[in-house]
C-alpha cells in the first residue's frame, strides 16, 4: 500500500518508527545507488557508536541522608539508626548506533562522498549531536563531499553560515571542491522530495537519486501502513493548516 503523501510522510517521524525507517532507508539508498556507480565506486554502510545519557531523567525528591526511629531501647529511650536504606534513581546511559553511507573509490578505497540521513539524536542536544557535528566539521575540512538528508521536523537544524530558509525538510549537498558554497534543497510536507544529486569526483557526472521513489517503495515493502493510524495526529504534530490539508488527502490513496 503506498503512502498517501506526495513526498515525506510525517507519520514516519514517530519516535518508535524512527530507527526502522532510518536504517531501512540507508540500506535502500545503497541498494539503488551502488549498481549505478559500479565499477568505479562502491557504496558501504558504516556505523557510528556513542553513549548517550537518558533523556528526561528525574531523581526521587528525598533527603540525601535519612535517620529513622527503629524502636525502643531498654530504659524507655528511643534508638535512631543512620544506616537506613533510601531509594534513589541513578543516571542511565545507553549505547546508540547510527548508520550512514560512504561512497568510495573501488580501486584505492578512499572516501569520496558521505551520505547522512539525520536521526533525532543528531537534532537534539546531547552526545549524538556533538558527535555528529564533530564529524560534519571534519568532513567540511576534508576532500570528501557531504550529502545531508533531513526528514525530521523536530529538533534543531544543522548549522549553516547564512541563507537557510524555513522549511519542513531539507537536503544539503556540499561538494568538496565548491566549499564554502553548498546547495540546500528545502521542501515542505506538501511537496515531493526533490531529486538528489550525488557528488562523486569532480570530473565525473553526478547521478540523480530519486529519494522520494526510494522512500515510497520502502513504505510499501515494509508495510508501514499497517503500523500507522492516520486517524491520530503525527508525532510531532503538523501545523494547523498542514493538518487540515493532510486530512483532506484523497481517501482512495490513504491506507485503511
Amino acid at each position: 500500500m503506498p503512502s498517501p503523501f506526495p513526498g515525506m510522510d510525517p507519520w514516519l517521524e514517530r519516535p518508535d518508527l524512527g530507527p526502522d525507517v532510518h536504517n531501512s532507508l540507508i540500506a535502500a539508498i545503497r541498494d539503488v545507488l551502488a549498481p549505478r556507480l559500479r565499477p568505479r565506486y562502491i557504496v558501504t554502510i558504516e556505523e557510528r557508536v556513542f553513549v548517550e545519557d537518558q533523556q528526561g531523567l528525574s531523581l526521587v525528591g528525598r533527603p540525601d541522608v535519612a535517620v529513622v526511629a527503629t524502636g525502643r531501647v531498654a530504659g524507655g529511650g528511643s534508638a535512631r539508626s543512620a544506616s537506613a536504606v533510601v531509594e534513589v534513581e541513578v543516571p542511565l546511559t545507553e549505547r546508540a548506533r547510527e548508520t550512514y553511507l560512504e561512497v568510495r573509490g573501488a580501486q584505492e578505497g578512499e572516501v569520496v562522498t558521505v551520505i547522512e540521513v539525520l536521526s533525532p539524536s543528531n537534532k537534539r542536544k546531547g552526545e549524538g549531536r556533538r558527535a555528529y557535528l564533530e564529524k560534519r566539521t571534519a568532513t567540511f575540512a576534508s576532500l570528501t563531499s557531504l550529502v545531508e538528508i533531513d526528514l525530521l521536523r523536530a529538533g534543531e537544524s544543522m548549522p549553516v553560515v547564512r541563507g537557510r530558509p524555513a522549511s519542513d525538510y531539507s537536503i544539503l549537498v556540499s561538494r568538496s571542491w565548491a566549499r564554502p558554497r553548498a546547495d540546500l534543497l528545502p521542501f515542505s510536507v506538501r511537496e515531493e522530495i526533490p531529486p538528489l544529486p550525488v557528488p562523486l569526483r569532480r570530473s565525473d557526472e553526478e547521478p540523480s537519486l530519486g529519494l522520494g521513489t526510494i522512500l515510497h517503495g520502502l513504505y510499501d515493502r515494509a508495510g508501514y501502513d499497517l503500523r500507522i493510524d492516520y486517524a491520530r495526529p503525527p508525532d510531532p504534530p503538523l501545523r494547523q493548516d498542514d493538518a487540515v490539508w493532510a486530512q483532506e488527502l484523497p481517501k482512495a490513496t490513504r491506507p485503511s
